[in-house]
């Protein structure tokens, strides 16, 4: 009987796969991290290494490989529990069950020369690969192109730049988000390349191959034929285990690209705040926001994201205490290596929640451009029109004063001590004033020295390369995804 949701203890299995969205992710999850799979996996290995050792005899034929496909089939994971009670031991569990499903005369190959870790960990590596490809990239790749659609669109909305909490020099939307765009990318296309080199094994309890050996002339080329069936290769060098760096780098990755979306979450959250208010998530009709305030929306899906990160982030310390194993090995990863299904499942569940707030996300284009032309103490400046002062010292500073900084710094002292703009206390520096002035003109920035204010009330056009930047970005990482077949 199937156990109540509000029976589960896991999060992952209620909390995190109720909605529609959600059990979509979580059924695309199932096929590959859940116990169902890797009983399917490992019954997958051994079939390998029966159709492994009738290559090798060339006695491999048609009817032998489909014989063994529908006995494969016919393993039932809780038969496979069942037996485990009594062996107490779940490869020898699954070798007793197979056994019993495939032809009689086929039954003595089953783990003929295989150490149980050489089901395991090939049946781990093939799994993670499969998640990896059929899970993990197309939700990475879906929301790297909704960031890029972001960018795209966004790419000359004007934005204060922000650096410490404060204000500092204006960019674009699109801009401070092609960060993420860059970042993930990166981690995508190295996700890929990791799931693409992982390893299995069939070295033999401590990885010299010596049960194979007493088989046949080459067992590495019965390892080679085995892993292929697999879609794998082997490891360069194994103990019992399949060298743990393959699978640990991966997993880092994983964790690199987490990171990257909770500090995007982070950013989102923040941009929602209501001195800030230059985003708004997505919000249904009947969404409450608070059980007290009416009028709250918060921001609860980027923090969700977060929250699922700071749960599963700590997880790494256990992926590099798994990396550790004395001599040829010992059981000391058996339990927790099990856990990188509740960390694979958090992982791919954040990635989906991110996609739908960016996907839904809104952008108050008034607020953004009041917040970079208003400048206020409040906002963190210090002083009115005070992120004009780097534009001005660069200015003086082309024009050969050497101390211009400070000269310029001495600007907003005075600007913040009157409580006047930045640009009425310029006004009362008339040499300076004038030695920017020319060099506006000489930079066909205004036509006049006497526009030259016009220069410093629009904000939005000191901007650099924000706009060329953010475009760029996303069309290289949209290509990219395209190219290599993300």
């Amino acid at each position: 009987m199937l156990r109540s949701i509000f029976r589960n203890i896991s999060p992952i299995d209620h909390r995190y796969s109720i909605s529609e969205e959600e059990r979509t992710v979580f059924d695309s999850l199932t096929p590959w991290i859940s116990e169902e799979a890797s009983i399917a996996a490992c019954v997958k290995a051994e079939i390998a290494l029966v159709t492994a050792h009738l290559s090798v005899r060339n006695a491999l034929t048609p009817g032998r490989r489909k014989a063994l496909a529908e006995a494969a089939a016919l393993v039932e994971p809780a038969e496979v529990y069942a037996e485990e009670e009594k062996t107490r031991h779940n490869i020898r569990a699954l070798v007793n069950v197979l056994k019993k499903k495939v032809p009689p005369d086929l039954a003595p190959l089953v783990h003929l020369g295989a150490t149980s870790v050489d089901i395991l960990d090939t049946g781990l590596s093939y799994r993670i690969r499969g998640f990896t490809g059929e899970v993990v990239l197309p939700l990475l790749r879906n929301l790297e192109l909704l960031l890029c659609d972001f960018v795209e669109k966004e790419a000359e909305t004007p934005q204060i730049g922000r650096t410490h909490g404060q204000h500092a020099v204006p960019i674009t939307l699109g801009f401070a988000m092609a960060e993420y765009v860059s970042r993930l990318g990166k981690s995508i296309l190295e996700i890929k390349r990791l799931a693409a080199g992982l390893r299995g094994k069939l070295s033999g309890a401590v990885g010299a191959y010596n049960a194979t050996a007493m088989i046949v002339p080459d067992p590495e080329e019965l390892e080679r034929r085995y892993l292929a069936e697999l879609g794998l290769e082997a490891s360069e060098h194994s103990t019992q285990l399949v060298e743990p760096e393959y699978l640990l780098r991966l997993l880092l990755e994983f964790n690199v690209a987490f990171g990257i979306i909770a500090n995007l979450a982070d950013d989102l959250r923040n941009l929602q705040r209501s001195e800030i208010g230059e985003l708004r998530e997505g919000f249904a009709a009947d969404q409450v926001g608070s059980s007290t305030m009416p009028q709250k929306r918060n921001p609860w899906n980027s923090e969700h994201v977060k929250s699922l990160w700071k749960a599963f982030m700590p997880r790494v310390t256990t992926f590099f205490m798994d990396q550790i194993s004395e001599h040829q090995r010992d059981l000391t990863n058996s339990a927790s290596q099990r856990f990188i299904a509740d960390y694979a499942a958090g992982f791919c569940l954040a990635i989906s929640r991110m996609s739908s707030v960016v996907g839904g996300l809104g952008v108050d284009r008034e607020r953004l451009l009041a917040n970079l032309r208003g400048g206020t103490t409040e906002q963190g400046t210090g002083v009115p029109g005070g992120i004009f002062a780097e534009p001005a010292y660069i200015l003086l500073a082309e024009t050969g004063v050497s101390d211009a900084h400070e000269a310029i710094r001495r600007i907003t002292l005075k600007a913040e001590r009157e409580g006047i703009d930045f640009t009425a206390a310029l006004a009362g520096e008339p040499e300076t004033l004038s030695r920017i002035s020319g060099k506006l003109v000489e930079l066909g920035l205004v036509s006049r020295p006497e526009d030259a204010f016009s220069f410093f009330e629009q904000p939005e056009l000191y901007r650099g390369l924000s706009v060329r930047k953010a475009k760029t970005i996303a069309a290289k990482y949209r290509e990219l995804m395209k190219q290599e077949g993300v």
